[in-house]
C-alpha cells in the first residue's frame, strides 16, 4: 500500500502473482534487491520445489528497516489459494498452521513477502518414519571453511566403514549438510539414534576436528557434527537463499569439488547459470541404501544431546553456586 493506502501498482505479475517494490533491498545490507531474490527463486522453481511440495514449511523473512525474522504460521492474509497444513509445535507447545508450498505459484507468493529463506520439515507431511539420516556440519565462529570439509571427509570414511554414501550440499551459511537416504524408513527414534552413532564414530576418527559436543563452549575450535536434524526437524532446503549479505545459497556440490570451493561461490547471481537445467542435488543424490546392522542400536547406547547437555549444564550451575559459596565463605572467616 502507499502512504495514502492506495495500493501500490506492480512492477511484475508472474502466474497471477502481483510482484511489486521490485528495485528495493531485499533487507538492509543485503547487495541484492528483491527482484534478484524473485527471479533467482522463478528460475529454479523447477529444482527447489520437489524438496518442499508437501512439507511443512517455515521461511525467513524479511520487511523493509527490519531484520530478517523466522515466520512459521502461514499469515491470515495469505490467498486462500495456498496449501497449508496444522501441526504440533514442541518447542513453542502450539498448534502451527504451515504453509505447503507445492507451486510455482505459491513459491513467487513468498518471494514477493520477501521470504528468502526455506527450512521444509525433513520428514514430508503425513509420514511417521524417516527416509533418510541427516549430519548438519557447523563450524565454529570465524573458523575456516577448510575445517567443515576436513570434518565431512571424517563423516565420509565412517559412512563408507558402515557401506553408507550421503550428498552434499552447502547450507548457504558455513557448514556442509550430508544425506543418507535409506532403504527403509525407520522409526523417528532409531533415525535419531543412527545419525548419533555415525557422528560419534566420525568424531572418534579425527577428536581435533570435529565434535559431537552440544554445549557450544565445549567444542573449541572443533566442527559440530549436529545429529538432531530427522523427524520434525527443519533443514535450510537444497537451493535455498540465505539472508546473508549477497544472498547466498543452498547448493549441492560433488565430494570431489569439496576442496575447490566456498560458501561465497553461489548466490542468487551466480546459481541458476552453475544449475541450468539439471537438479544435481536429485542426481547425485545415492540410492536409497540399507540401515547397516547394529548401528540404531549403538546410537541407543549415546545419550541425547540436548537432555545431556540440559542435565550437564544444571551439574555446571550448581557447581558454580557451590564455588561462589565457597568463596564467599572463606571471605568471612
Amino acid at each position: 500500500m502507499s502512504r495514502r493506502g492506495v495500493p501500490h501498482p506492480p512492477d511484475d505479475v508472474r502466474d497471477g502473482v502481483e510482484l511489486t517494490h521490485l528495485d528495493q533491498p531485499v533487507f538492509d545490507g543485503a547487495e541484492a534487491s528483491k527482484r534478484d531474490l524473485v527471479d533467482y527463486l522463478d528460475a529454479v522453481a523447477g529444482a527447489i520445489l520437489p524438496g518442499l511440495a508437501g512439507r511443512p514449511l517455515s521461511v525467513i523473512r524479511a520487511r523493509p528497516g527490519q531484520a530478517p525474522f523466522m515466520q512459521k504460521n502461514l499469515p491470515r492474509h495469505a490467498p486462500d489459494w495456498i496449501a497449508s497444513t496444522a501441526a504440533w509445535a514442541e518447542t513453542s507447545q502450539r498448534e502451527v498452521r504451515y504453509a505447503l508450498c507445492d507451486d510455482r505459484r505459491t513459491l513467487l507468493w513468498f518471494a514477493n513477502q520477501r521470504a528468502i529463506e526455506y527450512h521444509p520439515t525433513l520428514l514430508a507431511g503425513g509420514a511417521t518414519r524417516s527416509a533418510e539420516l541427516v549430519l548438519d556440519l557447523d563450524p565454529p565462529e570465524g573458523g575456516p571453511f577448510s575445517r567443515v570439509v576436513a570434518a565431512a571427509y571424517l563423516v565420509r570414511e565412517a559412512l563408507a566403514a558402515a557401506g553408507l554414501d550421503a550428498a552434499v550440499k552447502t547450507s548457504g551459511a558455513k557448514g556442509l549438510h550430508l544425506f543418507v537416504p535409506l532403504r527403509e524408513p525407520v522409526e523417528i527414534v532409531d533415525a535419531f539414534a543412527a545419525t548419533r552413532a555415525l557422528a560419534a564414530r566420525a568424531a572418534a576418527l579425527g577428536p581435533d576436528v570435529a565434535t559431537t559436543a552440544f554445549i557450544r563452549a565445549d567444542r573449541g575450535e572443533r566442527v559440530f557434527l549436529d545429529p538432531t536434524r530427522a523427524g520434525g526437524a527443519t533443514l535450510v532446503a537444497a537451493y535455498s537463499p540465505r539472508a546473508r549479505p549477497g544472498l547466498p545459497v543452498s547448493f549441492p556440490v560433488s565430494w570431489d569439488e569439496l576442496d575447490a570451493i566456498g560458501p561465497g561461490d553461489f548466490t542468487v547471481r551466480t546459481a541458476p547459470e552453475r544449475l541450468g537445467d539439471a537438479d544435481p542435488w536429485r542426481e547425485r543424490m545415492p540410492q536409497p541404501q540399507p540401515m547397516p546392522d547394529g548401528l540404531v542400536e549403538e546410537g541407543h547406547t549415546i545419550p541425547v544431546p540436548r537432555v545431556q547437555a540440559m542435565h550437564e549444564g544444571k551439574r555446571r550451575k550448581r557447581a558454580a553456586a557451590r564455588q561462589q559459596q565457597q568463596q564467599q565463605e572463606e571471605e568471612r572467616s
